[in-house]
């Protein structure tokens, strides 16, 4: 987005200068983060603090990097990340800690039966209040952070990160209080509190808390490819995500009133089932992304955007690795950082391209798609040489010497007539000028020499 002028800063309100709009959730989280510190402290003790510390971190590498991998094809922001995870551990545990807190003891005061407002507290008040909580999260990337917010796949990972943080948190209040009671007892070993709820919070559950706000996180992901004017359907559906998101937490809480197996069965009837379900939407999703790049980009190649290989060679992970790879071994980690941006930049194009067709850009369409044509043209002689690699590398063996993607002039691919057309979206002219980007809508023809090995090497 190109940068404000000095009038456009003084003229702006307060609550949209950058101090503020950075600096008021650094510091609201970070106060989240002290207070969420000290109440579980208190209620584990230093020993017990370290002790779920260091058990509650093991399960977050793993869930991180699976929905950092789920975010490949088109990566956000860390900053994105680290604030959802941020708010997950310290904001939405705060008020998950007060708010359940609360209304439990407010409940058992009324109805004068502790036990009952336990039970009532973890099935129905908890669910609620904590997805509630996480759903915040997603809510606020969903509006301020809107264009890394573009489909189902950007929410389902918002809203993992976001639920990782709170169950890395809520981990450590439970095996740092279950290792306090062992302390108590004397109790150590397989026969501990501390060694079950490591079993069944680690080890067979890590990816719960994720599960269940990963349907408030695909809520707002449709809600995101809806079109502007369907207002009802953009609310409706992430709050249809939020109560499905409420009704498994509720299932999965209430299943240890319902006997010795009832975990069990909940736990292989439901949970088991429904995380293989999303995974396997979050994998179409992924796959059916990768085919959005490879069906919108040639337009851009014949209009002389990009390499007529690029469109086959970004739309393929193996491709792009390969091709990070090779800028890495001959560029060093500057070009492979340029062209893992390349990528990144023209996946967003390919969105933004479909989103026009289908009719749901946003009046900024024709500024963003120059946005993402000239990040593209900055860094075309740091990737071109890379993806080209790439896409000859991978490329299907075919019987004949001709490449799998489209060649300008060749019958069958994207013929002549329509270099000289435009392809419906705004930007994208097929009349070929002589001055770059700057000429919006006239970009150069390909000025680059044949394929050659190596091209990184000085």
């Amino acid at each position: 987005m190109p940068p404000r002028s000095g009038g456009a800063l003084r003229h702006a309100h307060w609550w949209q200068r950058p101090w503020v709009r950075y600096g008021a959730p650094a510091v609201l989280l970070a106060l989240s983060g002290l207070v969420i510190l000290a109440l579980v402290r208190e209620q584990t003790g230093t020993e017990g603090f370290l002790v779920g510390l260091g058990l509650a971190v093991l399960p977050v590498p793993l869930l991180m990097a699976a929905f950092r991998w789920l975010d490949r094809v088109e990566p956000g922001p860390w900053r994105n990340l680290l604030f959802s995870f941020a708010w997950g551990a310290c904001a939405a545990a705060l008020m998950a800690i007060v708010a359940n807190s609360f209304a439990t003891r407010w409940i058992a005061r009324a109805t004068a039966d502790p036990a009952g407002a336990d039970t009532l507290g973890a099935t129905v008040i908890a669910p609620v209040v904590e997805e509630t909580a996480k759903a915040a999260a997603v809510l606020l990337v969903f509006l301020f952070r809107r264009r890394d917010f573009t489909g189902i796949l950007d929410g389902v990972v918002i809203a993992g990160v976001t639920a990782t943080g709170f169950a890395f948190t809520e981990n450590i209040l439970y095996l740092g209080t279950a290792f306090g009671a062992d302390q108590l007892t004397g109790d150590s070993g397989i026969a501990s509190v501390t060694a079950a709820t490591f079993f069944v919070r680690i080890v067979m559950s890590p990816f719960a808390h994720p599960l269940f706000t990963v349907f408030t996180g695909i809520g707002f992901g449709i809600s995101a490819l809806s079109p502007q004017r369907q207002r009802v359907r953009r609310v409706l559906l992430p709050l249809a995500g939020l109560l499905l998101a409420m009704g498994m937490h509720a299932l999965w809480n209430g299943s240890s009133t319902l006997g010795d197996y009832g975990f069990l069965a909940v736990y292989l009837a439901f949970m088991v089932p429904m995380f293989g379900m999303l995974t396997w939407l979050v994998v179409w999703t992924r796959q059916r992304e990768l085919r959005t790049v490879r069906t919108e980009l040639p337009a851009y190649a014949v209009a002389g955007w990009l390499l007529p290989a690029e469109p086959f060679a970004l739309g393929s992970m193996r491709a792009r690795r390969v091709a990070r790879r090779y800028a890495r071994r001959y560029g060093g980690k500057e070009v492979a950082r340029a062209v893992a941006q390349y990528e990144a930049y023209a996946t967003s194009l390919a969105f933004l391209r479909h989103r026009g067709r289908l009719g749901r850009a946003g009046t900024d369409f024709v500024e963003r798609e120059r946005e993402l044509l000239l990040e593209l043209w900055r860094r075309r002689e740091a990737a071109r040489p890379a993806l080209d690699h790439a896409a000859r590398t991978t490329a299907p063996p075919v019987p004949v010497a001709v490449p799998p993607w489209p060649v300008h002039g060749m019958p069958g691919a994207h013929g002549m007539h329509e270099v000289h057309g435009t392809h419906g979206v705004h930007g994208v002219q097929g009349t070929r000028g002589t001055h770059g980007p700057q000429g919006y809508g006239q970009p150069q023809p390909h000025p680059y020499p044949p394929y050659q090995p190596n091209p990184y090497r000085f």
